[in-house]
């Protein structure tokens, strides 16, 4: 199963292993989960704890019970959390693909376009402006998490494959 929330990555993993810590060990403990990670973090709003959830769970940091959602019971190494990325985060893969590909460093949009690369003129130029720069967020989402994961490296130019 693959999951599509990616929120702002943060300037290191140690706000990630924050925030995997702010979700309740036994999801029957709490009657809300993103109100717990606003209370416990720094993150501000519901529709960002909730993107955090689903982030989470799929890097296998938390699990969504019957009753909620809970933390996962083991220590976060980097490389489970790369291979979770790779695996369980849409579009991540074939955006460290089209990196590795890639003869330079590609910035967001270009990193956007290449993914965006299967459809036809006619149907990139009838997207509204507001879902390209949702895409184009969300592709510079993944490309700054995966620098924060080590499978990518930020450069002037933009992001190569580490």
């Amino acid at each position: 199963m693959q999951f599509k929330p990616v929120p702002a990555a943060p300037e290191s993993l140690d706000v990630l292993e924050t925030v995997r810590r702010a979700v309740p060990r036994d999801p029957e403990s709490t009657n809300d989960c993103c109100a717990r990670l606003v209370e416990r973090t720094e993150i501000e709003s519901r529709d960002a704890a909730a993107a955090w959830l689903i982030f989470l769970r799929a890097l296998e940091c938390a699990s969504e019970e019957p009753s909620g959602f809970a933390r996962t019971r083991r220590d976060l190494e980097p490389e489970d959390l790369r291979r979770a990325f790779r695996d369980r985060v849409c579009g991540a893969d074939e955006l460290l693909a089209r990196l590795e590909a890639a003869d330079e460093p590609l910035s967001a949009t270009a990193t956007a376009d290449r993914l965006g690369g299967t459809d036809s003129r006619s149907e990139r130029r009838d997207r509204s402006n507001r879902f390209e720069e949702r895409r184009e967020e969300r592709v510079e989402r993944l490309l700054e998490w995966a620098a924060l994961l080590g499978l990518a490296e930020r450069t002037d130019g933009g992001y190569r494959r580490d």
